[in-house]
């Protein structure tokens, strides 16, 4: 679902809306080069720029005029996620974070063969965003608006290894299982998003996403720890998936679901 020098808040969400077969077939089914494939892929593109662009564009503005204050930061972040997850999500599932993408593939939500491109999407959308702010506030005027660890690697690391499994738990949640009530998924992945930003930004920028702290780290070339920004939010969110679909309602019998080769496989066949 941050930092400047102390916190920019991340995040990319991912709504794979609602624990729907037909809907996970449709998207199994689909051609790489169909229409209804490019068109998610634009979706991604615009939905990762425009949350980058509004999110990283608080942390710049607040560098530069100071008037933003960190909990406006984090309130922008977790807004243009909720916004974004509302605009798009019924088009490409508004991951908008290559973490989100990963861990739904790894649970059979999302099929393998379309990872890349949405990888590639949401980088380019993070990184166009980055540009676009790095044209804008330039000369004096330019800050970096990526994520650095303001302590050591390995706190930042765990951190963001947290807030991305509480993140992806979350979206994994209201996203996936039909008891949810779906239409608060934005408002809940928005709401998680602000909330980890709120206490994580001041320690690890609270990235929670692979492809916001590339795009900045590209556009400035500045990669230093960039390593932990993508793979404790990928390991968090897959954890994190994988953690729900083990609690995940199943209404059949223990004896039943201990047969079967794997408890794993058989929660995420369960009933939502």
């Amino acid at each position: 679902m941050a930092e400047v020098e102390i916190a920019n808040g991340n995040h990319g969400v991912a709504l794979n809306i609602k624990d729907d077969e037909t809907n996970t077939k449709n998207q199994q089914s689909s051609s790489i080069l169909s229409v209804p494939f490019v068109q998610k892929i634009i979706a991604e593109i615009l939905g990762t720029y425009f949350l980058i662009f509004a999110g990283c564009g608080s942390v710049v503005v607040n560098a530069d005029k100071g008037m933003v204050s960190f909990p406006g930061i984090a309130i922008v972040w977790g807004l243009v996620v909720m916004v974004m997850v509302y605009s798009v999500g019924h088009i490409s599932g508004a991951h908008f974070n290559p973490a989100v993408t990963i861990a739904f593939a790894t649970c059979k939500r999302f099929p393998w063969k379309q990872v890349p491109a949405y990888v590639v999407a949401q980088v380019i959308g993070s990184t166009l965003a980055s540009g676009t702010l790095r044209l804008i506030f330039n000369g004096k005027h330019d800050h970096f608006a990526g994520t650095l660890p303001t302590g050591s690697d390995m706190q930042s690391f765990v951190i963001e290894f947290i807030i991305t499994f509480y993140l992806m738990f979350v979206i994994s949640g209201v996203a996936t299982d039909n008891r949810a009530i779906g239409e608060l998924a934005g408002l809940a992945v928005g709401a998680t998003i602000l909330l980890n930003v709120m206490f994580a930004g001041p320690i690890s920028g609270a990235s929670m996403n692979p492809a916001r702290s590339l795009g900045p780290a590209i556009v400035s070339n500045k990669y230093k720890g960039l390593w932990i920004y993508i793979v404790s939010p990928i390991a968090g969110a897959v954890a994190g998936a994988w953690v729900y679909n083990i609690i995940r309602f199943t209404n059949e019998p223990l004896r039943e679901i201990t047969k079967s080769a794997s408890f794993l496989k058989t929660s995420s066949r369960s009933v939502g």
